[in-house]
């Protein structure tokens, strides 16, 4: 798009958002994480009908939220003139019992929560024709309204150059950041032991590395009884030595490994995802690969527990044969998000359906 088809664009933008709002009272909540999504629908509101009818809700998910995106956000609304509410909720520990479900915890937690917020007040989402939602064709649906659904990542970008907007980064990815929780890669059955591994060791990495970085996490794997912390950073620098060594003084962290060479995964999964091919790619090229800062190799095994209602990452180790087996490695097709986001998947369920609203 020129400068005139972005203008064109955000003014058919507006007149939709301000014909669509007054059909539900003239107020509006907007989901709001501080990402270029529900950034890019706050603008576009705010323009239609009002800053003063827009209010900006941010769920914060206790220890598993970064402490630098609580600034982030805050300091978005003070600049542009929103009003933002933080709404706190964990009840992500229990959708993450039964194994990772990061779209579960944003339909249940982080949208149940906005919507009980609400209390029948329209909310708006950064949802966009790259994600499920925007795969469904629905703008409307459930007391919720997405604004950009028609519209995809590179056009969000654009409308954001155009109110001369920068995503201000938390820091654990160039390109999507999220909660301390997606990088818990096992069932959570203790929070005082998995989710604590997740939460403190993921916000030291930011404190080695708060910048600069194309990824910078700890993945806590391994079997229940064991807390495995996978140190990820790319670009990959010395420091992060030091920081394994203080990683190895967290009690509930058993063992630390440097994602500084090739690693394998051992994976066992949920029947549902383990025998369908589309849903065990998912997770490799949609979830695990972009996270890691090295190679790696999956080996999948299918779960013989019916509590487990995804994945768990139950193993991870040096994979010694990658330079005979990696020009199979390179070869494999690369997949940009909204190719991920048109292959059906048992964890990834569209977010147009019914949630619970949480209060």
């Amino acid at each position: 798009m020129d400068k005139i088809d972005v203008d064109k664009n955000v003014e058919k933008l507006i007149e939709e958002i301000r014909t669509t709002v007054n059909n539900f009272g003239n107020k509006v909540v907007v989901a709001f994480s501080g990402g270029m999504d529900s950034t890019a629908a706050a603008l576009l509101c705010g323009e239609a009908i009002g800053k003063e009818n827009v209010e900006l809700v941010h769920v914060v998910y206790g220890p598993y939220t970064y402490s630098n995106s609580l600034e982030i956000v805050s300091d978005f609304a003070e600049r542009f003139g929103f009003k933002i509410t933080f709404v706190y909720n964990r009840q992500q520990e229990q959708i993450w019992k039964y194994g990772p479900s990061c779209n579960m915890c944003t339909r249940q937690v982080k949208m149940g929560s906005v919507l009980g917020y609400a209390d029948g007040r329209l909310v708006v989402t950064g949802s966009n024709s790259s994600d499920t939602w925007g795969q469904t064709g629905l703008k409307l649906f459930n007391g919720m309204y997405a604004p950009l659904g028609d519209i995809g990542k590179v056009e969000i970008q654009k409308l954001l150059d155009y109110y001369g907007v920068r995503i201000r980064r938390i820091g654990e990815h160039a390109l999507r950041e999220g909660c301390k929780l997606k990088h818990l890669l096992k069932p959570m059955t203790n929070p005082n032991y998995h989710g604590k591994a997740t939460a403190i060791a993921n916000e030291m990495v930011l404190d080695y590395f708060p910048s600069g970085n194309e990824i910078a996490n700890v993945k806590i794997a391994g079997p229940l009884s064991k807390n495995i912390a996978v140190v990820n950073v790319r670009p990959f620098r010395e420091e992060v030595y030091a920081l394994a060594k203080e990683l190895e003084q967290i009690d509930v962290i058993d063992e630390v490994i440097v994602a500084d060479r090739p690693l394998i995964l051992d994976i066992i999964a949920n029947p549902s995802i383990y025998r369908v091919e589309n849903s065990r790619y998912w997770v490799e090229e949609g979830k695990l690969r972009p996270e890691f800062a090295v190679p790696i190799k999956v080996q999948w095994h299918e779960s013989r527990n019916n509590k487990l209602r995804t994945f768990h990452v139950v193993e991870v180790r040096e994979w010694t044969t990658y330079e005979t087996e990696k020009d199979k490695y390179l070869k494999r097709p690369k997949n940009d998000s909204d190719t991920l986001s048109e292959i059906p998947c048992s964890c990834s369920m569209p977010s147009a359906i019914p949630l619970t609203h949480m209060r």
